[in-house]
């Protein structure tokens, strides 16, 4: 077993990397394009089409709206990304918004904005899951009908992949990036030239279906709060942006130039595509309704409703099914391969959270392919959760979607005015301050358009499920700073433990007990053992539960003639923990000074199940020694023939760490 389990894992994982390679792992930028930034270019998949289901409950005279919405989720866009470029130039170590806010605000804040990226990051795993699902079930029916189990294998997928290093996994997400990006982008160019310059008309299957209004929204503050939810919902295309200034350490050198002309390069495809798909989908008079079964008119029985980029990609390409599938199809991919911006940027955060002690230690550590891999299945799992919980269902996700993502955009913002407040008083050279004042009010406009979206989004999105995003960030947050006092109370404790510390002095005395049961050969083993340690006393226990076997034990003892004293301990009700307890504490109360060892046989198994018909009551009994002063614990080992055969058929299971990494002994020696 243990064998295979090295196997599946060499299998799925690959070999595994010496810390020393660590350099290599560096990320040129044509990679780290697909690596940092599929998440905010795949996001116009989607951002666009929940715009107009949005906009679609008023009708579709109200799709007028849409183009004004897109301008301003593109200048919301372009300020993010202008504020970002500055601060990985400032904050180059990989701690993104979260050492920006800590730094600038203090230690609570930076929680805040900790708490507002971990619950973003879930949610973009699970968005970009789910509307993968809904577009390529728009061509596969199958998967259309089993959108939960094709978000839990693609997640499961993903992770594997992730598992084996972030390069690796960029190489393998770059060419399904690209050609998505090249598909979209066709798709636009060639949707213009046939409009505007060959004068054809492109017409999306929903062209001519009416669309209904869900109650009265044309008029009045209805109206305005719609057209803000729409917005709000547009602003999705903005996820993802701070990813790359969390991985800065992952690129090659010079990290801060690289990664701010990466996210130039994701500003403009994204803002090119997204206004491209809004373009289109004017000009093609494409129809998306939030309740299609009521609200689309004139459709034929059965419709059902496709994706906006899958009706686009029929009507720009009407009678050329390659590039029809091929555009459904790598944007299925690439929304499956979005979640991959989530899987490099929470690992990164949990580790530096975890090294700042407000998460558990074991995410700081990488695994085996130098990734951070605790992290990444932490990720996956809490993804896979809400992926069930909401039934993969994007319309539904999107409202729990953008509330963290702008929470700390608006932190980070306010902290980066403070960052250059504090230099400028430092600072005397008229060019220099003239440079960082023009910085200064670069981030002070982003501060503006992201607090102005952050209202926006918690108006019309808090009772629409909004408010589980907030009431996860808050329980988060809780969570770390109690991880952050019980980390502290234990450095505290063990200082003080430290300064009161008196002169070490050896026991006394030490008092070695051996547990019996049967007269077998692992007693025996721990009799010798124990007699090795020369003992100042040296006797053997055991807890009389049966009458019978007990004097069956003692016969046997007196005929072997055995030099150590065998104890018998009563136990009226049957119990073997709290009489060996009790006889424990009397040894130790009656000579506080002494130490007492208490030697427990023990078997090795080899199979998973044996585990369950041994040992039972030494581990019980050895986790309530664990607890008692002046008491050590010995285990005994004695390995059954089930163990020996694991060990012959894998010999490197002996060798230091090998079980942990999954090597064998040729690989251990190397």
């Amino acid at each position: 077993m243990p064998k295979f389990a090295s196997m599946v894992k060499r299998l799925l994982v690959g070999r595994p990397f010496r810390t020393d390679r660590l350099s290599q792992t560096l990320l040129p930028k044509r990679i780290a394009l697909p690596v940092f930034a599929s998440d905010p270019m795949s996001s116009v998949a989607y951002a666009p089409e929940e715009i107009l289901l949005t906009l679609s409950i008023a009708g579709v005279s109200a799709y007028a709206f849409t183009p004004w919405i897109g301008l301003v989720v593109v200048l919301v866009m372009v300020t993010v990304v202008a504020s970002y470029r500055q601060n990985v130039h400032a904050y180059p170590s990989g701690g993104g918004d979260y050492e920006v806010v800590t730094v600038n605000h203090g230690p609570r804040w930076g929680l805040v904005v900790a708490s507002a990226l971990l619950v973003d990051y879930v949610l973009t795993v699970a968005v970009s899951i789910s509307s993968a699902a809904a577009n390529i079930g728009s061509v596969v029916p199958f998967v259309a009908t089993h959108k939960v189990e094709f978000a839990v294998g693609a997640i499961v997928v993903l992770t594997a992949m992730n598992l084996r290093g972030v390069r690796e996994s960029g190489t393998w997400f770059a060419i399904p990036t690209y050609a998505f990006v090249a598909g979209i982008l066709a798709m636009v160019v060639w949707g213009a030239t046939r409009v505007y310059l060959l004068g054809d008309e492109v017409r999306a299957e929903s062209a001519d279906f009416t669309l209904l209004e869900e109650g009265d929204h044309l008029s009045g503050f209805a109206l305005l709060f719609l057209v803000l939810r729409a917005f709000s919902s547009g602003s999705a295309a903005l996820t993802g942006v701070e990813a790359i200034s969390n991985g800065v350490p992952a690129f090659r050198k010079p990290k801060s130039r690289n990664a701010a002309t990466t996210l130039l390069l994701m500003g403009t495809l994204a803002v090119v595509m997204f206004l491209g798909l809004i373009m289109l989908a004017g000009v093609s008079g494409a129809k998306l309704a939030e309740f299609p079964a009521h609200q689309l008119v004139d459709a034929p029985p059965g419709y059902e409703q496709k994706t906006l980029v899958a009706q686009l990609a029929e009507a720009v390409f009407a009678g050329f099914d390659p590039a029809i599938w091929y555009v459904i199809f790598f944007t299925g991919l690439i929304l499956v391969l979005a979640a991959n911006t989530a899987f490099n940027g929470f690992p990164v955060l949990g580790s530096i959270l975890a090294q700042d002690r407000y998460l558990p230690r074991q995410l700081h550590t990488r695994g085996d392919r130098l990734a951070f891999s605790n992290g990444i299945v932490g990720l996956a799992a809490f993804a896979v959760v809400l992926v069930i919980a909401f039934d993969a269902e994007v319309t539904r996700l999107i409202q729990l979607y953008i509330v963290g993502v702008f929470v700390s955009f608006v932190l980070s913002q306010s902290g980066m005015i403070r960052h250059w407040n504090r230099l400028l008083r430092g600072e005397t050279d008229p060019l220099a301050r003239k440079r960082m004042r023009r910085k200064q009010m670069i981030n002070s406009f982003g501060l503006f358009m992201t607090s102005a979206v952050l209202v926006i989004v918690l108006l019309t999105k808090f009772t629409k499920g909004a408010w589980i995003a907030i009431a996860a960030m808050g329980a988060i947050y809780l969570v770390m700073t109690a991880i952050r006092r019980h980390y502290d109370r234990v450095a505290q404790e063990l200082s003080e433990a430290e300064l009161n510390r008196e002169p070490t002095t050896l026991p006394s005395r030490n008092h070695v007990i051996v547990l019996v049961s049967k007269l077998h050969l692992p007693t025996r083993r721990a009799l010798a053992y124990a007699r090795a340690t020369r003992p100042d006393v040296l006797e053997a226990v055991t807890v009389n539960v049966d009458d019978k076997d007990t004097r069956m034990l003692v016969t046997q003892w007196e005929k072997e003639d055995f030099s150590v004293p065998l104890k018998v301990i009563e136990s009226p009700y049957r119990e073997i923990t709290k009489p060996v307890l009790d006889y424990v504490r009397r040894v130790r109360g009656d000579n506080p000074r002494d130490v007492v060892t208490v030697y427990i046989p023990e078997y090795v198994v080899g199979r998973w199940w044996e585990q369950l018909l041994h040992n039972q009551s030494a581990l019980r009994l050895k986790g309530r020694l664990l607890f008692q002063p002046g008491v050590m614990v010995t285990s005994v080992p004695w390995q059954l023939a089930s163990a020996q055969r694991v060990r012959d058929r894998d010999p490197g299971v002996a060798a230091p760490g090998a079980v942990r990494r999954g090597l064998s002994e040729k690989d251990s020696k190397r």
